[in-house]
């Protein structure tokens, strides 16, 4: 597979902008894990290999468990997940499958028992943007890094 073009050089405006956004969610007050098992969790649905390889190793490095890194694709099967990454994890797949899903009430409900309004609006924007970020890296075709891969 090769990468189609580099957003980063063809509109370096637009990318800035996108990165300085992602900035702020990260640091809008919501658990580190959390934006992991967020990110990885979409990055799986809109399969983004780039953004699942990069999630896991991000995960990976802050510490997170590796069985829990495998267990975010069935984690509704998982007792490793606490109510609150559930709610998360919840409203993740109800947002970045909105146009199946279109975010019923039962969803909002769930999440918003476990998040002030606060987080519920950074929970909602940080999954805009990993979503944005794996339509840029599916529509470039970025290619994730390789370690001991099969020829």
């Amino acid at each position: 597979m090769q990468p189609r073009f580099n957003h980063r050089q063809t509109a370096p405006e637009l990318m800035k902008a996108v990165v300085a956004l992602d900035t702020a969610v990260d640091a809008a007050g919501l658990e580190k894990p959390l934006l992991h098992l967020v990110k990885l969790r979409a990055s799986q649905i809109n399969g983004c290999a780039y953004c699942v390889d990069k999630h896991a190793r991000d995960a990976r490095a802050e510490g997170e468990s590796e069985q829990r890194i495998v267990m975010v694709s069935a984690w509704r099967e998982s007792p490793a997940f606490s109510k609150r990454e559930r709610a998360a994890l919840a409203w993740t797949e109800s947002l970045t499958l909105v146009a199946r899903t279109g975010v019923p009430d039962a969803d909002y409900e769930i999440v918003s028992a476990e998040f002030t309004e606060h987080e519920v609006a950074a929970l909602t924007v940080l999954i805009g943007m990993i979503n944005l970020w794996n339509r840029i890296g599916v529509s470039a075709r970025l290619v994730h890094p390789l370690k001991n891969a099969a020829a």
